[in-house]
């Protein structure tokens, strides 16, 4: 199983002791990672098919201390496509003049939707054209860009189509929001004042949070299995939608 990571905030925030610990678990899932970050409507990506243990790359990304309110990240296991660097999540796409970023844990099963021009994959992961029937669908629902609460209810009414072939635990964002989708086992938390220290499961280091923030800060992290011992993780329930806007959940 491939392992996911997000992270929404209500301003520019470090992700990189959630990813240290992501990381740590490319033991089991070496087949490529990657991780991207929005800054406004900018979007720095880095992939590479090599496990994020040994990855340069990874390594370079740890010691980038990148700020940003919305990431999404991926340690890849492959069931479908071979290790390449265009079968790395995230994939993005552009979309009503923003960026969107998708990664997915799961197998899909005879998921070969007709697509057109505009959204086609390169690799040859089901993942992959699952967010491109996503883009295709939800380009075909609104005609210019919606709000965050619109979006919300279009992926509601596509992604029981898409879990319908298989499993299907998703992360989505366009810098606006993270959306968080279930199917088998994906985890969530909220930090926010007054925070307390965290370790990690998989590895001796801990950060105490209340030194590096303001009051005012929030964050929602998402991940397949808690990252940290300690703290309040709460499953999302097979076929819910997360919805994390600014560091707190919407409905």
């Amino acid at each position: 199983m491939c392992q996911l990571l997000g992270m929404n905030a209500n301003t520019p925030t470090d992700v990189m002791f959630s990813f240290t610990g992501l990381a740590t678990r490319a033991d089991e899932h070496k087949d490529g990672f990657g991780i991207a970050f929005f800054e406004d409507k900018g979007l720095r990506l880095f992939v590479d098919p090599a496990s994020a243990i040994d990855s340069p790359v990874a390594d370079m990304v740890r010691r980038y201390p990148i700020k940003s309110g919305n990431v999404i990240a991926h340690i890849r296991k492959a069931t479908q496509g071979h290790v390449a660097l265009e079968n790395c999540h995230p994939f993005v796409r552009e979309l009503w003049g923003r960026y969107w970023v998708f990664a997915h844990n799961g197998d899909l099963k005879d998921f070969y939707p007709r697509l057109h021009g505009a959204f086609r994959p390169v690799g040859s992961t089901d993942s992959e054209r699952a967010f491109c029937w996503l883009m295709q669908e939800l380009a075909k629902a609104h005609a210019s860009v919606p709000n965050v609460g619109e979006l919300s209810t279009t992926l509601r009414e596509l992604l029981p189509l898409l879990r319908a072939h298989g499993s299907f635990n998703m992360l989505l964002s366009n810098g606006q929001a993270l959306w968080a989708h279930g199917a088998t086992q994906l985890h969530w938390l909220q930090r926010q004042h007054p925070f307390r220290p965290a370790t990690l499961a998989d590895e001796d280091l801990s950060v105490d949070f209340a030194a590096l923030t303001s009051p005012a800060d929030r964050v929602a992290v998402v991940a397949t299995q808690p990252l940290t011992t300690g703290e309040a993780w709460q499953a999302i329930a097979p076929g819910e939608l997360k919805v994390f806007v600014d560091g707190a959940p919407r409905g």
